[in-house]
């Protein structure tokens, strides 16, 4: 079943005239069913909460979508830092929708160049709330089905022990499949178990694919090796880069004027990682960066690793890591 991960920024009135709640933690989901000629198609739309005062949860939410929808109810701070994200993010497939508040007015021609500023000029802007069918619609036709034949990562964002099943991890399928009975790495506690079961939207299944938020069922590992931002992997499939310290240059944001020095504590955000480092180096416009607990890359041309700093003030996405390289 393909599936579209989108990203939503706006109300929860919106949100449900896409799709159906489902369950809330510090990102509330939103799932779409439809059958098109024999073949199910999803849209789950991820609906971070509490930003700006909670950066994490967009980042989150930014790791693992393919898409995006702003409903723009008034030009702030906040908006730019969001549609800033959105860029480095590298989300190129998005729906702008401008929604004043009551007695408010928002200008199009002034959203459309922050949305260029941003690196965010190919989305499609609404003046006005479009048809939910319309907007639905031309979500479904951006899916596309990922690269089975990647090596399989899948960032775990919660886990927990299920009585008459064990130990469950559950997180978004990036790359690879997965199935039943396999033998599963988790990263960075190096520890293995085997794929006893697989859910899907509450379903039981043999496989599951890129785009999947998937619950793995796991036997002979200790709840112990798994933690948020862990990573699961095959053992044999050399996905992922350990880096314990990494140099990169940092392709700057927009609207970002603060400087970062020697010393800054920055923070690293890629497959629901959020890892802390500090700036140990600067020469010219390459960091050095050393993290306090291993950060993992993708070997492959996968999601931007994007350089926040949390006491930034109203614009934390510091920008995006290029090249970037373990020490």
């Amino acid at each position: 079943m393909p599936v579209l991960n989108v990203a939503f920024i706006g109300s929860e009135e919106l949100a449900r005239t896409l799709a159906k709640k489902g369950d809330v933690r510090d990102i509330e989901s939103y799932v779409y069913k439809e059958i098109s000629e024999g073949e199910t198609r999803i849209l789950s739309l991820l609906r971070p909460l509490r930003h700006p005062e909670r950066l994490r949860p967009l980042l989150s939410v930014l790791n693992v979508a393919k898409a995006g929808v702003v409903e723009i109810s008034k030009v702030d701070a906040a908006l730019g830092e969001v549609l800033v994200a959105f860029g480095a993010a590298d989300i190129r497939i998005g729906h702008a929708i401008i929604s004043p508040e009551d007695g408010g007015w928002v200008d199009p021609e002034q959203v459309q160049v922050i949305l260029n500023q941003a690196g965010l000029g190919e989305w499609t802007l609404y003046e006005e709330m479009p048809d939910e069918h319309t907007l639905r619609e031309s979500l479904l036709s951006s899916l596309q089905t990922g690269d089975e034949n990647a090596p399989l990562v899948i960032p775990i964002d919660q886990h927990f022990n299920v009585k008459g099943v064990g130990l469950v991890a559950i997180g978004y399928v990036q790359a690879g499949p997965v199935s039943k009975h396999e033998e599963i790495l988790v990263l960075a506690s190096q520890e293995t178990g085997i794929t006893r079961s697989l859910q899907v939207m509450d379903d039981d299944v043999e496989h599951s694919f890129v785009g999947d938020r998937v619950g793995v069922a796991l036997r002979n590992l200790r709840e112990e090796a798994l933690h948020r931002g862990c990573i699961l992997t095959h053992v044999n499939g050399d996905a992922l880069v350990r880096h314990n310290s990494s140099k990169f240059t940092l392709s700057r944001a927009p609207f970002q004027k603060r400087e970062l020095s020697e010393g800054d504590i920055v923070h690293a955000a890629v497959d629901l990682q959020f890892q802390v480092g500090r700036i140990i180096k600067i020469q010219g416009v390459e960091f050095t960066v050393e993290w306090e607990q291993p950060l993992w890359i993708q070997k492959r041309d996968a999601a931007p690793v994007m350089i926040v700093q949390l006491d930034a003030g109203n614009m934390r996405i510091m920008g995006v890591a290029q090249s970037i390289a373990p020490v």
